[in-house]
């Protein structure tokens, strides 16, 4: 059973909807744990059932980095604010980056979750390969955001970052972390490089927003207006705008939760492990 189910729902004719719901608070730890662990690449043989739950590599120090991540730290009310944040929005990068990965094909290439607060760049990126061609059929590119005003945080920061992409303005940025991804499909630097050109054209592209909501953006109505100006990425079809949504009703407090959660999971790992 997946730990994250998502269902397509209705926003208006230039967006496509996705609602995401936690189907197994546990189960997701689990994979959070993981991933925290650095091993996220392991996570995906978990996630498609072809290992079993657990690191596949065990120290006490990756156990002991793990667990930092997940708590608050600094000695100001402020410091202490920035570090939740940056807690909470790995974790719900986690969140899409294990939906990605559900409905994804064998042939799909994902950049891992950060695990560093202090990574710039892309928030997300898949490469969609050809079933047996060394010819990339599609780009993925996520922008996730953990928020209590989500409407401003897409019109102000995601429409932005999408925008730039769409207007060639991170095509290097772009490119590189294409290649990388390209490059695990057994080709050498050359040969992904040049695969990795469909990256450059529209076509080929699809943005995908995901955001934390209330309880209240559970309408098309609500949906439309948390979207609005998504149709500013121009030329390209309804299947390429997608807005994803995880209603969270208490959204630190439920955060918080998941944190202790993957805490006693990474505590059972090592007892069992190391």
């Amino acid at each position: 059973m997946a730990a994250v189910t998502s269902t397509t729902v209705e926003v208006d004719d230039d967006v496509t909807g996705l609602q995401w719901a936690v189907n197994d608070f546990e189960e997701l730890a689990k994979l959070i744990a993981v991933i925290a662990l650095g091993q996220a690449q392991h996570a995906v043989r978990i996630i498609d059932a072809l290992e079993p739950h657990g690191p596949a590599l065990s120290d006490e120090e990756l156990f002991r980095g793990a667990r930092g991540q997940m708590l608050i730290r600094g000695q100001t009310d402020a410091q202490k604010e920035v570090s939740r944040y940056h807690r909470d929005g790995f974790l719900f990068e986690c969140i899409s980056w294990i939906v990605a990965r559900q409905s994804s094909s064998s042939r799909t290439f994902m950049k891992d979750p950060h695990i560093a607060s202090t990574t710039q760049g892309l928030d997300g990126l898949a490469i969609e390969m050809d079933p047996t061609e060394p010819v990339m059929v599609g780009a993925t590119i996520f922008e996730d955001k953990c928020t209590e005003n989500p409407r401003k945080k897409f019109k102000g920061e995601v429409l932005v970052t999408f925008g730039e992409h769409h207007a060639s303005k991170r095509m290097r940025d772009l490119v590189a972390n294409a290649v990388s991804l390209i490059r695990e499909t057994g080709l050498n630097g050359t040969e992904a490089t040049k695969a990795a050109a469909r990256v450059l054209d529209k076509s080929f592209r699809t943005y995908r927003a995901a955001l934390t909501v209330g309880a209240e953006v559970s309408t098309a109505t609500r949906r439309k207006k948390l979207f609005k100006g998504y149709n500013g990425l121009a030329d390209i079809t309804k299947d390429q705008r997608i807005g994803a949504t995880l209603i969270v009703s208490e959204l630190r407090g439920w955060f918080q939760e998941l944190a202790e959660e993957v805490i006693k999971e990474l505590k059972q790992f090592e007892a069992d492990h190391v």
